[in-house]
């Protein structure tokens, strides 16, 4: 079993959608594993993959600014 994302907002949209971290990846063109990374806080995720991440889970409120919502380069 896929462990949950470390953020509340995006496990919430991802059970929403009723989208698998596979179909998450299919639909941002990244590998199964690099999104679980990103959503269980092992990966920093781009500025590019984190907002692709919210497109696809039609998340729109800003993310809280603290550690586990940094993007890198």
């Amino acid at each position: 079993m896929a462990p949950n994302p470390q953020c509340a907002a995006l496990a919430a949209a991802k059970e929403k959608k009723g989208l698998s971290y596979g179909q998450i990846a299919e639909k941002i063109g990244k590998p199964e594993s690099h999104v679980v990374d990103i959503c269980t806080g092992k990966s920093t995720p781009t500025t590019d993959e984190f907002n692709a991440l919210a497109r696809v889970l039609d998340i729109t409120s800003p993310p809280p600014h603290d550690a586990a919502h940094t993007t890198k380069a």
